[in-house]
């Protein structure tokens, strides 16, 4: 979910109060609708309401943001347990739930230092209470449009060293911008950031099954976002990255393991994958 600008510092309680002040009732958040479709209960009627645009063209459609959720946790075990990352960026980071990314890597790694990007006021609220007395984890409002308020901000500056290998996390965000909004040239300036040995992890909607305009138009209608891109437009992600076998593909198939979703008919709507900086 694309961030916006920051307001105060990080942890302050005037920033929790205005972000409850911040909560818009009136419109679908696309954080809060990713929590209905995974499950959680902190969601409102327009939420569900917008859930069920898409949902209502196909009812499996919930399922592809528990692959995405799937997909990220064991891009963060291979980031941290293979890779050697200690370092972590989440653009986009949505509602906090069990398995979130500084715990996957602490669960491997206690030294892993991550930073949470989101705009959402509830998100913020949610993220800023779970890390509060966290040393090693915060979380900051910053633009992906804008990648300079993410790179340039304090609170990641605090806690990720630049000159030094650290991973991008793009999961579930791109295809909530349009084309004007351009998505390729800010992923092109979040790899320029990236250091030698850094890795950039981006999961995105494949415009490849026929279905897709239908389920573009639910997401459209229910959301005000939600653009499938073909396989060249996701690789063009990547440009310039040597890809993490075993490439771009569907995220089910993308490293599986024992809890990975097995067969079901949208699986193949969804792609990710993992490019290294060389």
């Amino acid at each position: 979910m694309p961030g916006g600008q920051s307001r105060s510092g990080p942890h302050g309680q005037g920033e929790r109060s205005g972000a409850r002040r911040d909560l818009n009732f009136k419109r679908p958040s696309i954080a809060r609708v990713y929590d209905y479709v995974l499950g959680g209960r902190e969601n409102f009627d327009i939420d569900r309401r917008a859930a069920h645009s898409f949902l209502n063209v196909i009812p499996e459609a919930g399922q592809l943001a528990k692959d995405n959720r799937h997909f990220v946790r064991r891009g963060v075990r291979f980031l941290v347990g293979e890779a050697g990352i200690k370092q972590i960026i989440d653009v986009g980071s949505g509602l906090p739930t069990a398995g979130n990314v500084h715990e996957i890597a602490h669960a491997i790694d206690p030294t892993v230092r991550v930073v949470y990007v989101d705009n959402d006021p509830m998100v913020l609220t949610h993220a800023r209470a779970m890390l509060d007395e966290n040393e090693t984890s915060t979380v900051i409002t910053a633009d992906l449009r804008a990648p300079e308020t993410i790179f340039d901000d304090p609170g990641t500056r605090k806690l990720v060293d630049m000159e030094q290998p650290f991973a991008v996390l793009i999961s579930a965000i791109l295809h909530h911008l349009s084309d004007e909004e351009d998505p390729f040239g800010a992923v092109a300036e979040v790899r320029a950031r990236l250091s030698p040995g850094s890795h950039l992890l981006v999961s995105h909607f494949l415009d490849e099954d026929p279905r897709c305009r239908d389920l573009e138009r639910g997401f459209m209608d229910g959301l005000g976002s939600g653009r499938f891109r073909t396989w060249d437009e996701n690789r063009s992600f990547f440009e310039g990255l040597e890809m993490v076998e075993p490439g771009l593909v569907y995220l089910n198939t993308w490293r599986p393991d024992e809890d990975t979703p097995r067969d079901h008919p949208v699986e193949k709507l969804f792609v990710g994958g993992i490019g290294r900086k060389v």
